[in-house]
């Protein structure tokens, strides 16, 4: 990443980090940007999650080791990360329509973790997210071996979990990652 984008895009994350301090109120942005300095290969992944539309910020406190957690915080599911099936053996599968690629690939070329279905409960904490729009999440073997794969969002003032077959996608439902940098 070339000087000026790498401090640009760090500039734009010390902005979201100022704003949102309900999201990480003990947390240190000088602790942040120095363990971001420390781990400069982080800052692709970072990039992309900002690119497609995630607008990663640093969510809760530091873990034991001193690493912050960045997640998607962006109100509905990214855009640049809609439209996509569960994974490789569901996009295959399908015969015509074709989405462009699957969550489990996309997450892995962007070098980023896909939210659990616990994580997206627990980042919900920080916000009201989804509330339009829908997220994959990781899904059980057990689920993924029959073909389905699991998706939420959050409707009435509560967080949903649901099940759809694996090879499906929708131009609402994205999927939300994180980072630990």
């Amino acid at each position: 990443m070339k000087a000026e984008l790498r401090e640009g895009f760090i500039d734009a994350l010390k902005l979201r980090f100022a704003r949102n301090m309900h999201r990480h109120p003990t947390a240190d942005w000088a602790a942040v940007e120095a363990r971001l300095q420390r781990s400069p290969g982080k800052l692709k992944p970072l990039f992309e999650m900002e690119r497609t539309g995630g607008e990663p910020d640093v969510a809760g406190a530091a873990a034991d080791d001193g690493a912050y957690l960045f997640c998607d915080c962006a109100a509905e599911s990214p855009q640049g990360r809609r439209s996509l099936c569960y994974d490789a053996e569901a996009l295959h599968s399908r015969k015509e329509n074709k989405p462009e690629s699957s969550v489990i690939d996309m997450a892995a070329a962007m070098d980023v973790s896909l939210l659990t279905e616990a994580q997206y409960r627990w980042l919900q904490q920080f916000g009201e997210f989804d509330l339009k729009t829908s997220s994959w999440v990781a899904t059980p073997p057990e689920v993924r071996e029959l073909g389905g794969a699991l998706f939420c969002d959050r409707r009435y003032g509560k967080v949903f979990v649901y099940h759809n077959g694996a090879q499906s996608y929708y131009a609402a439902r994205g999927f939300r990652c994180s980072l630990s940098v």
